[in-house]
């Protein structure tokens, strides 16, 4: 292990803007941290929004520095990664950001019944294959954890360069008619002018640059609506 992980994992200890639980959060026990992110953390009533499978970050730093009345979470189990975040806004002392190293399978011991506004899925991996339908984050499996904690109608954002994975998705969301508030399979080429779409990562502008399409899309995600399988069902235009 490279010296460096082992600096920024120390480091990353040193965050107040960073919650790291013990190995048996997520195994049928609660962090003490569910249902009290605004009370006990913001100390605010604002509007809860995750990034899941954050990576470095900088989605969630993007949008914390455009939308100062919104509380950002961004969630990955990958430390090293979650460091350029989190020392970003710890050293900006942004009062609207905080990251979560867990993962995501383990998400309903952090967050509460209706806790959670918005979620945001930026190009997250996209596991190719029938096979590995059941790993998306957009899969069945997971949409219906997620129903757990958002609120009724809450918002799911997905960015990707990958095709299959927005066309399966898109397919879950109809299939289930899943309310679908925006859709593009080229988003830059309709040239966004909303400040929530047109921030972009570091792997995002690599992508543009080797001449990849960046797909958007966002759906509501009904409370007592069981999100079922449509995988067999993947339609591509």
């Amino acid at each position: 292990m490279g010296k460096n992980k082992l600096a920024r994992w120390a480091e990353l200890e040193t965050f107040n803007n960073v919650i790291q639980p013990g190995e048996d959060t997520g195994l049928g026990k609660n962090h003490p941290i569910k249902g009290k992110w605004r009370s006990e953390f913001f100390h605010n009533q604002n509007p809860l929004i995750l990034e899941l499978g954050c990576g470095r970050g900088e989605y969630t730093i993007g949008l914390a520095e455009k939308f100062l009345n919104n509380n950002y979470i961004g969630i990955d189990i990958k430390g090293a990664r979650m460091w350029r975040g989190a020392k970003t806004a710890y050293e900006r002392k942004m009062p609207n950001v905080a990251f979560l190293r867990t993962r995501i399978e383990f998400i309903n011991s952090f967050f509460d019944i209706n806790e959670v506004d918005e979620i945001w899925l930026t190009f997250p991996d996209p596991h190719p294959g029938k096979r590995n339908s059941n790993k998306k984050l957009t899969c069945p499996w997971f949409l219906n954890n997620y129903r757990n904690f958002l609120k009724d109608n809450g918002i799911i954002h997905l960015k990707t360069d990958n095709s299959e994975l927005f066309y399966y998705t898109k397919n879950i969301a109809e299939c289930n008619a899943l309310q679908i508030i925006a859709q593009t399979s080229d988003l830059y080429a309709e040239k966004p002018e909303d400040d929530i779409v047109s921030i972009r990562t570091h792997y995002e502008d690599l992508f543009l640059k080797d001449g990849l399409k960046i797909h958007y899309l966002s759906f509501r995600l009904e409370k007592n609506k069981l999100v079922e399988d449509a995988s067999k069902k993947i339609k591509r235009k």
